[in-house]
């Protein structure tokens, strides 16, 4: 979103988005005159969530969070920035919140009559206002989506909410894309100021850049210490960030790990997914490892993309200035303290059963059979369904494909995903170069990249 962009909405007016939501909550599905991003987010407060929506106040928070040095970070950047729009806010009648990546609500400033209202529905510090929690509202709903929110009146899942309006944006991880905080701004009984688009962009932006510059810094020093690491040793080493995403690889280890190899990494902010659930489990138990010994270094074994048995991983945890960035993985050796076997091997995940997309003013659900691959277009995901095209629910390629990498989708260039099962023909042209046909309407010729054309050819067995 821009500086001077507004968020305004193309929906419904009040009375037809309450009639809709009259309905839903009664257990139809009939959303006409409702945003798409609002008739998504009621799905999971009735469907995933069970969100009553007749609570009259938002739960204690009873999670408590280990927030890391990026996350203090974070608070403390939408801190200032909350506080230094407060009096413009204040002046409009409305209240300015900031919560952490579980919707707790860390920070409050604004109108003292409208925060004494707010506290009767526990809009206040360290109460929870997830989607879980508290259904559809801008805070919790900043949280799902990966654009800035605006929810008014009805919009709100739970009714006693329905005369709030509210605006909220998140602040994700610069390289996982995960949630850190949300900057939300409500008003009661009334609308937003036009400069709430501007206000919210500002300080999501200022925010973004001070992620995106510890990330440079984080894989800058990974990279160091992978080079380090590698002098006078022929052993395959990779180095990886806290999420387990790949900063740099040998040779050896990016064919194993199933991404590029990048000697020297020419990027320090360009991480790889290599798709390995059990990676992933194991830099994560690297990281809780490390933030209490320093010193820790473990082992573990996993499956990667070239082997029939399990491969021995040996890691230890790389830090910068005293924060974790990250960890360096030897493979086909085992040193250190051997991983609890209900850490060391992560259950795998749910495979999901339902692909969200929209049409109109519709949510389509559908089966994994029914997809036959999907195309970015720019932040938007557009599905090839036995339905014809529909745009998918969430946007980013990226979402998805971590979402059905483990349901036999492979991303096979930099704008598709496809569905393995629905290959018709692979096509090899001259220059080597690979086409796959499509068993879809059109028989649509999809291209794959060079960089992914040994994992599909590994997938397919060709």
């Amino acid at each position: 979103m821009s500086g001077g962009q507004r968020l305004d909405p193309a929906s419904g007016s009040p009375g037809t988005v309450y009639t809709a939501w009259e309905r839903f909550v009664d257990g139809e599905d009939d959303v006409r005159g409702v945003r798409p991003e609002v008739a998504i987010s009621w799905h999971r407060c009735r469907e995933h969530y069970r969100v009553d929506p007749y609570i009259t106040e938002a739960p204690v928070a009873v999670v408590e969070v280990d927030h890391t040095p990026e996350h203090d970070v974070v608070f403390a950047e939408l801190g200032f920035r909350a506080a230094s729009v407060a009096h413009e806010v204040s002046n409009a009648g409305g209240i300015v919140t900031v919560t952490d990546a579980t919707g707790r609500i860390v920070g409050e400033w604004g109108d003292k009559a409208t925060r004494a209202i707010a506290a009767d529905c526990n809009l206040a510090p360290w109460y929870c206002w997830s989607e879980s929690a508290a259904g559809t509202n801008g805070m919790g709903t900043a949280l799902e989506a990966h654009a800035p929110v605006l929810i008014r009146g009805p919009e709100h899942w739970c009714r006693a909410f329905h005369d709030w309006t509210c605006a909220g944006v998140a602040v994700r991880h610069a390289v996982t894309r995960e949630p850190i905080a949300v900057l939300n701004i409500s008003r009661y009984r009334g609308e937003l100021p036009t400069a709430v688009g501007a206000w919210l962009a500002n300080a999501a932006t200022k925010t973004q850049c001070t992620l995106r510059r510890r990330a440079r810094d984080g894989g800058t020093e990974l990279v160091a210490a992978y080079h380090q690491a590698r002098a006078g040793s022929a052993v395959p080493l990779a180095a990886v960030d806290t999420a387990g995403k790949v900063v740099i690889a040998d040779d050896t280890t990016s064919a194993l790990l199933g991404v590029p190899a990048a000697t020297p990494a020419i990027d320090p902010t360009v991480r790889w997914n290599p798709r390995l659930p059990e990676l992933i489990g194991a830099a994560r138990y690297a990281s809780r490892q490390a933030a209490r010994n320093p010193a820790w270094t473990g082992s573990t074994r996993l499956f990667t993309h070239l082997a029939d048995e399990p491969t021995p991983i040996t890691i230890r945890p790389v830090f910068l200035s005293g924060d974790l960035v990250g960890n360096l993985v030897w493979f086909g050796i085992s040193d250190g303290e051997q991983f609890p076997g209900a850490e060391g091997a992560p259950h795998p995940r749910a495979q999901p059963r339902r692909v969200v997309a929209t049409r109109d003013n519709r949510m389509v659900l559908l089966s994994l059979s029914e997809v036959c691959f999907a195309e970015s277009d720019g932040n938007d995901v557009w599905l090839s369904t036995d339905q014809g095209p529909l745009r998918a629910a969430h946007q980013g390629l990226d979402k998805l494909d971590g979402e059905l990498a483990d349901a036999g989708f492979l991303r096979v260039h930099r704008r598709y995903l496809v569905n393995l099962s629905r290959i018709r023909e692979v096509e090899r042209r001259l220059k080597g170069e690979l086409f796959l046909i499509m068993d879809d309407r059109t028989n649509k010729m999809v291209p794959v990249s060079r960089r992914n054309a040994p994992a599909l050819r590994r997938a397919l067995d060709i």
